[in-house]
């Protein structure tokens, strides 16, 4: 073998021992649904939120106990009236780009999520927004038009990401991202892979892998079996059916965390017969909510008000027709003047969430017994939200996020001038009166006592019917270790994780 061969021999070795390497450290994660858009500010799908948290950051994030801490701000502070934001920006952050981070990107990016145009899915909780000012690279002031407290809660989300200001000049987010999260998205085929590497720039401790391989895998029980074959190392599962049969399971590892996310029936109120008070109490009455989560999740939840919170919650005992009563339901539907022939059409998302078919049809079996008929339409998740963000539906079930303040968690649907009110196509005087007193309020107590009348109300008027809240589930093999599941189904601690084989 002459030299030259030698030579080549040995750097073939060499980065066949790389690619082992990298390989070893890549995290494959399977998950049932894919991204639907690449855009943090618009993007409303929980799937997408579990891909973008990996690429961008808010200002502060949300810890395992719901605390609020720092992300790319490391401290701030409000007025003594709550209608000035002062925020510290961290230094010595990057964008993926290689492009610094300072406070005109945050000024950029919040007046690209108050821009009515970029149709952010979020705006409604920052039009308190009054001004910004950025006295320096490192300092962002907001001025607002009335005391906001809730509006930190807000700015944890992945919809309140930060974006670079010159990307908001440019204006396109739907081919590409640059964010300053641990990751940075290498390649996305739809609807089959995402790869992800790690960015090795970032300010916070860690990844401490090399990447993250995001395979579609659609049918959830393949998606078990390739964790059980070793051919994943970790697993996002979204339908209890499945996630329950790993309870037991000493090879795999099963997180679980309570979900602020909550399961309900969607009524478009702008329509008949379900512009008709007694009509939607007539549906909330006949549902035994109970028999919903038994059938769909296996009875592993909780059935819920609107406020999936736990210092907000309420008992099910003081919400208007949660014992299921069927006579009830049968006197206010003989008020309504039904059409001949009249069937409720429900819309549901093929894969998102995978009970959304079994919860349609054991609603459709119990609304049979007051004598209401009605079609279940099965549609692919995009298709679904397009329906469902242009309000047209009759009744849609829907697994809708939660949020850790009852303000920011529902603002945008359930006030005048909340940009999902056209998807809620339901409001009154009482609940925009509430949500206003609730937003301005800082007393924890007094805010207790709004939220309260908010869902009493809410819950009588019925233009949604609550169902329940369940987990929040993951799997993963024994070898990785450090991830911390959280109650808003958030993959942002991925960049904690450690692959130890």
């Amino acid at each position: 073998m002459n030299k030259n061969s030698i030579c080549s021999l040995l750097i073939v070795l060499v980065f066949s021992v790389f690619s082992m390497s990298l390989a070893q450290n890549t995290l494959i994660v399977a998950r049932a649904a894919d991204t639907t858009g690449l855009d943090p500010h618009t993007q409303t799908s929980f799937a997408s939120f579990r891909l973008l948290e990996l690429i961008y950051e808010p200002l502060v994030t949300l810890d395992a106990d719901l605390n609020i801490v720092p992300a790319l701000a490391e401290s701030w502070a409000f007025s003594d009236n709550a209608t000035t934001l002062t925020m510290n920006l961290r230094q010595n952050v990057v964008f993926h780009d290689g492009s610094s981070f300072g406070s005109e990107d945050v000024k950029a990016s919040f007046e690209r999520l108050l821009d009515e145009e970029t149709g952010a899915a979020g705006r409604k909780n920052f039009t308190s927004i009054e001004s910004i000012d950025t006295p320096d690279d490192h300092t962002v002031v907001f001025h607002l038009a009335l005391s906001d407290v809730p509006i930190l809660a807000a700015m944890t989300s992945t919809g309140a990401a930060i974006v670079s200001s010159e990307d908001v000049a440019a204006g396109d987010f739907s081919s590409k991202t640059n964010g300053t999260g641990p990751f940075v998205l290498e390649q996305w085929i739809p609807e089959e892979n995402t790869i992800l590497k790690a960015n090795t720039s970032w300010w916070g401790d860690g990844p401490f892998i090399d990447a993250i391989e995001m395979r579609v895998i659609p049918d959830e029980a393949s998606i078990m079996a390739a964790l059980r074959a070793g051919q994943v190392d970790f697993a996002l599962l979204n339908d209890p059916l499945i996630a329950t049969l790993l309870i037991d399971d000493k090879n795999i590892v099963l997180n679980r965390a309570t979900a602020l996310a909550y399961h309900v029936l969607q009524l478009n109120a702008s329509r008949a017969p379900m512009d008709s008070l007694a009509f939607r109490q007539a549906l909330s009455c006949a549902i035994d909510r109970q028999e919903v989560l038994n059938t769909a999740s296996l009875g592993y939840g909780t059935v819920t008000g609107p406020l999936t919170i736990p210092a907000y919650k309420l008992d099910s005992s003081e919400l208007f027709c949660y014992q299921q009563n069927k006579d009830k339901a049968k006197e206010l539907l003989a008020t309504v003047d039904l059409p001949d022939n009249y069937k409720l059409e429900i819309i549901v998302a093929s894969s998102e969430p995978p009970t959304a078919l079994s919860e349609a049809q054991n609603i459709q079996a119990q609304l049979a017994n007051i004598g209401i008929d009605s079609e279940i339409v099965s549609l692919e998740l995009s298709v679904y939200i397009d329906r469902w963000l242009a309000a047209d539906f009759d009744a849609a079930v829907a697994l809708n996020g939660g949020r850790p303040d009852p303000y920011t968690m529902y603002a945008r649907y359930w006030t005048k001038d909340g940009n999902l009110q056209k998807v809620a196509n339901y409001i009154d005087d009482t609940l925009d009166s509430l949500m206003a007193q609730g937003r301005a309020e800082t007393d924890p107590a007094k805010r207790l006592e709004i939220f309260s009348k908010f869902q009493k109300h809410l819950v009588e008027m019925s233009p949604w019917i609550w169902l329940y809240n369940d987990f929040e589930y993951t799997a993963s093999q024994p070898y990785v270790k450090g991830f911390i599941p959280m109650s808003t189904d958030s993959l942002y601690y991925l960049s904690k994780v450690k692959i130890e084989r």
